[in-house]
């Protein structure tokens, strides 16, 4: 802990945010003066880690952790440590591991979930190596929830009316917004490769390097955070909704994976005259076996499945393909040793430590499990008939299917998860929209 300490006095840090995630993938926790930061243990409720979308708990939540909801312990990752460049005072923001008092892991962090993958790849003697790719919109400030979203007012004066994807000059409107954007992510040393305007009015995409899973999650929670904090200041909103407005694309978080020998370092995709290997083929085939059944993790919010409509570019089966993108499971073209699997089903309102931990899950299980996949799929995916869920209650009615996979992911994980989530669909439920109000009202 003398490096952090060093660290902190260094940057002359004053105060420090105390950093967990709810199941949504949230930032919950606490604002602590530095010098209690440093000396005391830390604690929190353990019911955080059980909070929905919302801030409310579900029916069963004192099945989960009690009538008592007692404290846990965080316990501080030295390695999360970053500077809060949107702070007005000198400000640090650290990620905690949550812990029971008998110092293990508690099994409703979302962190700990990927942790617990992770180390099933470490006693196989593998190694996960993933690169995400995130996509959200730069928005109008909307203090009406029933007001639509708009794509926000550039510099030229003029709202994007037509798809300007890949455009340079598309993302010099926003100019301010990205010098703000690239300042905080060089204090917080996060490894961005490259930002594109997609295909949406005011629609981002931002790619990072490929690297360490945890370490990627962490840095994708830390750029959601810090992309809401760098529009504010330029006087926007930045929303990760799968599907905010009903005219343009959806936005997503593909995740690349490759899977490495610990020993020798080599990609076990690949054989050693270039072909592709058996463990490639199983983790397709992982892939598309367990999709289904965990879909909900993928799409964990309600407005999740209106971003797999027909007309989208969203996957909506199992097929896969060598650089194919109407495929859930794309080949990227690369050379042999590069070889990876892109896994296309996520949105970008997913909790990026679950939808990483299930991905790497279902592909470990592919490879264990000798399965083996389809033919690989030439043509439009798109046209080929649905398999994922259409709602958010379906999806998570599939998670009772599971068993290989929750042996990895945790079963009482799970039934957390489905508790929390079927909440939100009921609160939601509840809800009479301006459709039912327009078109019900007095036709029916």
């Amino acid at each position: 802990m003398n490096d952090l300490k060093n660290w902190l006095k260094e940057n002359n840090i004053s105060e420090v945010e105390s950093l967990i995630h709810d199941m949504s993938g949230n930032a919950r926790g606490k604002f602590i003066p530095v010098e209690k930061y440093m000396t005391e243990q830390l604690r929190m409720p353990e019911s955080v880690l059980l909070q929905s979308v919302t801030g409310d708990y579900c029916d069963e939540h004192e099945e989960f952790v009690g009538p008592t909801d007692q404290d846990m312990v965080i316990e501080i990752e030295q390695s999360t440590a970053r500077i809060v460049p949107w702070a007005s005072k000198p400000t640090a923001q650290i990620i905690h591991d949550c812990q029971e008092f008998n110092g293990n892991s508690h099994k409703f962090s979302s962190r700990n979930v990927l942790k617990r993958v992770l180390d099933a790849y470490e006693r196989a003697g593998l190694k996960a190596i993933i690169a995400p790719e995130i996509e959200c919109y730069l928005i109008d400030k909307n203090d009406n929830p029933q007001q639509e979203i708009m794509s926000p007012v550039g510099q030229s004066g003029r709202r994007e009316t037509v798809r300007k994807s890949y455009s340079i000059d598309a993302l010099y409107e926003f100019e301010q917004f990205i010098d703000t954007l690239n300042k905080y992510c060089k204090i917080q040393n996060l490894n961005i490769d490259s930002l594109i305007h997609e295909e949406g009015n005011a629609q981002l995409e931002i790619n990072f390097l490929h690297g360490d899973p945890l370490d990627l999650a962490d840095q994708v929670f830390t750029i959601k955070r810090t992309l809401r904090h760098a529009a504010i200041k330029n006087n926007m909103y930045v929303t990760f909704m799968a599907k905010p407005m009903a005219n343009e694309p959806g936005s997503s978080m593909h995740i690349h994976q490759s899977i490495l020998d610990s020993e020798t370092g080599n990609n076990i995709f690949i054989n050693e005259d270039g072909t592709k290997s058996d463990a490639f083929f199983g983790y397709i085939a992982g892939l598309q076996k367990y999709t289904p059944e965990l879909f909900s993790i993928y799409a964990p919010n309600v407005n999740s499945y209106r971003r797999f409509s027909k007309d989208s570019s969203a996957p909506t089966n199992m097929h896969w393909g060598y650089d194919n993108r109407t495929t859930g499971i794309r080949i990227p073209d690369s050379n042999a040793a590069n070889t990876r699997i892109e896994n296309r089903f996520s949105g970008i309102d997913t909790n990026p430590y679950l939808s990483i931990a299930v991905s790497l899950a279902c592909g470990l299980a592919g490879i264990q499990d000798n399965l083996k996949p389809t033919e690989p799929f030439e043509g439009n995916a798109g046209e080929e008939p649905r398999i994922v869920s259409r709602t958010l209650v379906d999806a998570l009615q599939k998670l009772d299917n599971l068993d290989r996979i929750s042996d990895i992911l945790g079963a009482d994980f799970i039934r957390a998860f489905r508790c929390v989530k079927q909440s939100e669909f009921n609160d939601f439920s509840r809800v009479i929209t301006s459709w039912e109000r327009e078109h019900l009202m007095l036709s029916v």
